[in-house]
């Protein structure tokens, strides 16, 4: 197996979790503990700009934080290295939910719950269902990345489309 730094702790990896448009993510453990390390990628998105990913995620964390969002705690950063220990979350994710006709009632009245500590901050998250787990019948906003609020963007006009097996979800099924 591969190993991955977080400053000086040397992290196995057991395996990648899913790469989203910042970087990839790893399962992955130190003195028997399981822990998701996420290494930036500079790889080009045709539909999204970063500026320096590393500081979006940091400040992204801390925006989120400050409206009591539930997601996994940032356990560390190494800058140099762009790589970021975050707590383990383990559970299903919504996509997967979907995909197996198993996405309890609950994770939809949660994520509404999410929008009305998100909206009056004025932040949207990335409401793709890849980006949440059900763990315990809480529901997990596993990414940090967050931006300025635009209804276009909100739940309700576009991350709702994801979260039942509707056309758009279908298409990405096929194409993914």
């Amino acid at each position: 197996m591969d190993n991955i730094f977080v400053n000086d702790k040397c992290f196995e990896i057991k395996k990648l979790l899913g790469k989203g448009k910042g970087g990839y993510s790893y399962l992955c453990t130190l003195d028997g503990k399981e822990y998701v390390v996420k290494q930036i990628h500079h790889e080009p998105c045709a539909y999204y700009n970063f500026g320096n990913k590393i500081e979006s995620e940091i400040n992204d964390y801390k925006r989120l934080s400050a409206v009591n969002l539930s997601m996994p705690k940032m356990l560390d950063v190494d800058v140099q290295r762009e790589t970021i220990q975050k707590e383990y979350i383990e559970g299903d994710t919504v996509y997967d939910l979907v995909a197996n006709d198993a996405l309890p009632e609950e994770c939809i009245s949660q994520v509404k719950q999410m929008c009305k500590n998100l909206y009056p901050a004025n932040i949207n998250i990335d409401y793709f269902p890849t980006n949440f787990i059900l763990n315990n019948g809480t529901l997990y906003y596993i990414d940090y990345e967050c931006n300025n609020y635009m209804e276009e963007w909100n739940f309700e006009n576009w991350g709702i489309k994801y979260w039942s097996k509707t056309p758009e979800f279908i298409e990405y099924q096929k194409t993914h």
